[in-house]
């Protein structure tokens, strides 16, 4: 008597198995992707310090990415290309191929940013766009096939100052950003 009546709450505090368990991963899908892009558009609405700190880490990491990938001497866009939207994309490749006609090619030493500021940041609609002051360091040069210096210094380090503009659809469940213009 004392295993029945066990039994019996056990049964009602964890239920019993109906066979409709299976058919409600749809539905609870769809449910967790709402709230998921509905905590994105919070948080993005609240572009606050923390928020923006985050940012600032993976801007500055996309920087570096996209900096060595352009200046790299395959003269191919590669690691970065997921970083650029297609019309950027498309201007540094460009670039690339008008580089790679004339037989020419860049080194590139990364030495690091000085600084990263956001200037500003703005909701169009569902995109949120922030724009980037930075501020780095690199050793560049563009040689000819032959090895000789067309531009830049081979052992000085030169300053760069550049203005970039990312973007994000903030209902999107993907959390990354792309480069949608460079202002420098």
């Amino acid at each position: 008597m004392i295993a029945g009546f066990i039994f019996l709450r056990l049964r009602g505090i964890l239920g019993k198995r109906s066979g409709f368990e299976g058919k409600t991963t749809a539905q609870f899908d769809k449910i967790l992707k709402k709230e998921i892009v509905k905590q994105a558009v919070k948080t993005n609405d609240n572009f606050d310090d923390k928020a923006q700190k985050e940012f600032l880490k993976g801007a500055k990491i996309a920087y570096e990415t996209i900096i060595t990938d352009f200046s790299d001497n395959d003269n191919k866009i590669t690691t970065s290309k997921p970083l650029l939207n297609n019309d950027i994309y498309n201007q540094f490749n460009e670039a690339l191929k008008e580089r790679s006609l004339k037989g020419h090619y860049a080194e590139i030493t990364f030495i690091g940013i000085n600084s990263a500021v956001i200037k500003e940041h703005k909701k169009v609609d569902q995109i949120l766009n922030v724009t980037v002051d930075f501020i780095a360091e690199v050793i560049t040069c563009i040689k000819d096939k032959n090895k000789k210096i067309i531009s830049g210094d081979p052992v000085k380090i030169k300053k760069i100052y550049d203005t970039w503009v990312f973007s994000r659809d903030t209902t999107s469940i993907n959390p990354n950003w792309q480069l949608v213009s460079t202002l420098t």
